[in-house]
């Protein structure tokens, strides 16, 4: 009688912890939150937003939030919102990412919510589009603050909803995106101890997810090359130094040092300049040459020896032909690196959120994302969420940055089911 006295005693005091901890069946949750996702999506997606400008957006996120009793900051790096869920019990501090900004692009999508936005972007008139997904990452956010704050009683830890400005990068003369928030705050209080993030992919079939431990999109640095020649008259180049021939030496040698002086097996790396200017008119070779471009690395040592390279290459053809080359390369976005121990603790979250057989280990990306500020500051884990129409072939998918960029709203559901089971996972580790 006593052994059984003591037996229903222990029961009886296990009792509220098991009520206090119920399953939670995200999958139900999940559904039930997508159609109000996906309204707000075709209305991000309608008033779209460029970087630094993102008033509209932020003012959503915000009421949101407010009306949800989420603890919320504003005005971080202009136009960013910050909400703070703090659970019924202790625990760690998980932070979830999106980004809100839209791209000088004019759509040229068939539906019904279609961006007409247009405004002055570089003293051009230019459309408006949400063509890289970001009004998707942002509708799941809401919806994952939604479903994460009807459970706030038996939260083991405190949430950070982070909505972005200027994932695309901040205009001219002006700063913003994660290094600005960063900059302004953000973890100083509190400081979380992981973050996660999502980006949709226009290529990847709904229902699906991809990851890549380790570097899993490149580092992003702005490259600038001004070749000083002598100008003369076209007819006459013997009597000058012509710096366009010069400048497309120097564009054929810069390839060179992918193809031929970078570890390829190790790491991709990618040397593009995407813009020259030089000359006014046929009959004069000019004085000068200036060309931009972009070096995306996955590899910090081989950044750093692809920059040592350039330079090199730059300033010793011009000095063969006579000219000189200044070089300036301007360091931009690091690696995006998803912690390995990190990532392999989450990877039983996302094969529950969308069955094992549909996570699968992705090529690194020569892409780069400015989440990567965060994840030098705390671990963190950065993965894909499929958007393309099933059935259809990746190749026939019209890429991100483009007015045909597509998404079919049929996959939110998996990505706010995959943010919220990380979140609840992570927090139950921390036991």
């Amino acid at each position: 009688m006593k052994k059984l006295t003591i037996l229903l005693f222990a029961a009886f005091v296990s009792l509220p912890y098991l009520f206090a901890q119920p399953a939670v069946d995200i999958e139900k949750l999940a559904g039930q939150i997508e159609s109000k996702v996906i309204e707000w999506r075709r209305d991000f997606h309608q008033n779209p937003e460029l970087s630094n400008r993102e008033f509209k957006t932020s003012a959503k996120v915000e009421k949101h939030l407010r009306s949800l009793g989420i603890e919320v900051r504003t005005g971080i790096a202009h136009t960013g919102v910050l909400g703070i869920l703090k659970g019924g019990k202790p625990g760690p501090v998980v932070a979830l990412r999106a980004d809100m900004d839209a791209l000088p692009v004019v759509e040229r999508v068939p539906i019904a919510f279609a961006s007409k936005e247009k405004t002055t972007y570089l003293n051009k008139e230019v459309g408006i589009m949400h063509a890289c997904g970001h009004d998707s990452h942002t509708a799941i956010l809401m919806g994952v603050a939604e479903i994460l704050s009807g459970m706030q009683k038996e939260l083991q830890g405190t949430v950070m909803f982070i909505f972005q400005p200027a994932e695309e990068g901040a205009p001219p003369g002006e700063e913003g995106g994660a290094k600005l928030m960063l900059k302004e705050g953000l973890f100083d209080d509190p400081k979380p101890d992981v973050i996660f993030g999502l980006h949709i992919s226009s290529g990847l079939e709904v229902g699906k997810l991809k990851y890549k431990p380790g570097g899993a999109m490149a580092a992003s640095d702005r490259l600038e090359i001004k070749v000083i020649g002598k100008q003369t008259h076209g007819s006459r180049p013997w009597a000058g130094v012509d710096p366009i021939l010069t400048s497309a030496q120097i564009i054929l040698g810069l390839q060179t040092i992918v193809s031929r002086q970078t570890e390829l097996t190790k790491e991709a790396a990618v040397i593009t300049i995407g813009k020259i200017e030089s000359g006014v008119r046929n009959n004069i070779i000019p004085e000068e040459a200036f060309m931009i471009g972009t070096i995306r690395t996955l590899d910090t040592e081989m950044q750093k020896k692809i920059h040592e390279r350039i330079r090199k290459t730059a300033t010793l053809i011009a000095e063969a032909q006579g000219a000189t080359a200044e070089v300036n390369i301007e360091i931009g976005y690091p690696v995006t690196y998803n912690n390995l121990e990190l990532t392999r603790q989450m990877l039983p979250s996302l094969y529950e959120a969308a069955g094992e057989e549909n996570v699968k280990v992705s090529r690194p990306s020569t892409g780069a994302e400015d989440f990567s500020f965060y994840a030098q500051e705390v671990p963190g884990f950065f993965f894909r969420l499929g958007g393309m129409p099933k059935g259809m072939h990746p190749l026939d998918a019209a890429p991100h940055h483009t007015p045909d960029f597509f998404i079919d709203e049929s996959g939110f559901v998996t990505g706010i089911k995959a943010m919220t089971q990380l979140t609840l996972d992570y927090m139950g580790m921390d036991e």
